[in-house]
C-alpha cells in the first residue's frame, strides 16, 4: 500500500478515536492528538487558534447539552486530509446562547475536514447546521 493511503487509514483511525474520547468526555485525550496551535475554522466566524479556545468552545456545548454525543455518519481520508459527516444528539438541559434549558433532546449535522500533520490534528474546518439547532430550541 503506498504511503499516502496508509497515512489516510492512519489520519482516519486518529480522528475515530478523538472521537470515542470526546462522546466519553475525555477532553484531555482529545487535546492531547491537538496541535499546540491548533487551528479553528468555523463557519461564519473568524480562524481563532489552540487547545484552550476548542476547550472553551466545547465547554459552551457542554453547559447546554451535557449529554452530547458524535455519531459518525461517514468518513474517509486522502492524505492528509480527513472528512467526517456527524451528526451530534443532547438534551438540552443547561442555558445555551441564552436560551434557559428546554428539556428538548435535539440533533444536528456537522461536517467537518481535518488536517493532520506528525500525527496530530493540526487544523480543522467546521460548518455545522446551526439554523437547525437553534430552531429546535425555539
Amino acid at each position: 500500500m503506498p504511503t499516502t493511503e496508509l497515512s489516510a487509514v492512519d489520519n482516519v483511525r486518529l480522528m475515530r478515536t478523538t472521537f470515542d474520547a470526546f462522546n466519553a468526555g475525555d477532553l484531555a485525550a482529545c487535546t492531547s492528538r491537538m496541535a499546540s496551535e491548533f487551528v479553528i475554522n468555523l463557519a461564519g466566524a473568524p480562524t481563532r487558534y489552540g487547545q484552550d479556545v476548542w476547550q472553551q468552545g466545547v465547554d459552551i456545548m457542554r453547559q447546554g447539552f451535557p449529554d452530547m454525543q458524535a455519531h459518525i455518519e461517514d468518513v474517509f481520508g486522502s492524505g492528509d486530509r480527513v472528512a467526517m459527516r456527524l451528526t451530534f444528539r443532547g438534551t438540552h438541559t443547561g442555558e445555551f446562547q441564552g436560551i434557559p434549558a428546554t428539556g428538548r433532546e435535539v440533533s444536528y449535522t456537522s461536517n467537518e475536514i481535518y488536517r493532520v500533520e506528525d500525527g496530530v490534528i493540526a487544523e480543522e474546518w467546521i460548518c455545522s447546521d446551526m439554523a437547525g439547532l437553534m430552531a429546535q430550541l425555539r
